[in-house]
Order: C-alpha cells, then sequence, then structure tokens
C-alpha cells in the first residue's frame, strides 16, 4: 500500500515523462525524495553505446543539490507504461549510494513500496567492503 505521499512521487514522474518529446531519446522519468520531503528529477538517455536510466540521473541531481538522505524513489514509462521495476544495475546503484532507500514497484494490479536491500537480495555490499 502507498501513501498519499507516495502518489506525489508517482505522478510528478508521470507528468514529466509525458511532457517529453516524442522519441525513443527520453523514455522514463524517475523522481526521488530525501526525508526533508524535497523532489528531485530525472529522465533517461539512451544511447546506443548505452545512457544512464533515470534512476541514477534522479540520483545525480539529488546528489548536485545536496539532497538530505534519500527515502523515497520511483520510475514511471511513458506511453501509459506507469511504474517501472529498476532495473539490476540501477539496484545496484542505488543500494550503493542509499542502501536505507525505499522503492515503488508494481506489484500485479498493485503498487508496493520495498526496501533497495529487498529487490538486491544478497548483494555484494561494496561500502562494508571498503571499509577499514
Amino acid at each position: 500500500m502507498i501513501s498519499a505521499d507516495d502518489q506525489v512521487l508517482i505522478d510528478r514522474a508521470a507528468a514529466l515523462v509525458s511532457s517529453l518529446p516524442a522519441d525513443e531519446n527520453h523514455t522514463v522519468a524517475a523522481v526521488a525524495r530525501d526525508v526533508q520531503g524535497r523532489l528531485y528529477e530525472g529522465i533517461n538517455l539512451y544511447h546506443f553505446t548505452g545512457g544512464p536510466c533515470a534512476e541514477p540521473v534522479a540520483l545525480a541531481v539529488a546528489a548536485a543539490q545536496q539532497a538530505a538522505p534519500l527515502d523515497l524513489i520511483v520510475a514511471v514509462g511513458n506511453r501509459s507504461r506507469g511504474v517501472l521495476a529498476p532495473c539490476g544495475r540501477c539496484r545496484q546503484i542505488m543500494f550503493d549510494y542509499h542502501p536505507n532507500l525505499d522503492v515503488l514497484v508494481p506489484d500485479g494490479l498493485q503498487l508496493r513500496r520495498v526496501n533497495i536491500r529487498e529487490l538486491l537480495p544478497y548483494t555484494y555490499d561494496w561500502n562494508a567492503e571498503n571499509e577499514g
């Protein structure tokens, strides 16, 4: 079950991805929220060599704006695809930078808010490995 505050992120990401030109370069928008309630937006940047997904772009925007710790992120696809689960690479990036981050993901006909650790069980913990 998601809260009304969580729904704000979905609505914001949906509005952002809907506002983009109808091309294949930008097809997903992500919105992250910090513990102070500030929102940070990002879009994917498709490129044949590989490009960043929307989630790491939103994380980078948050870092550039010196965000407080992030508590939630969501990605929404264009063409009414709705909330999308993050890819494996994004899951690892989110875990490495924000190991307490929650993610909104589709679960059948509903959405669930889950911690990144639940989405990436038994992950390699780069931060713990490099601590000392």
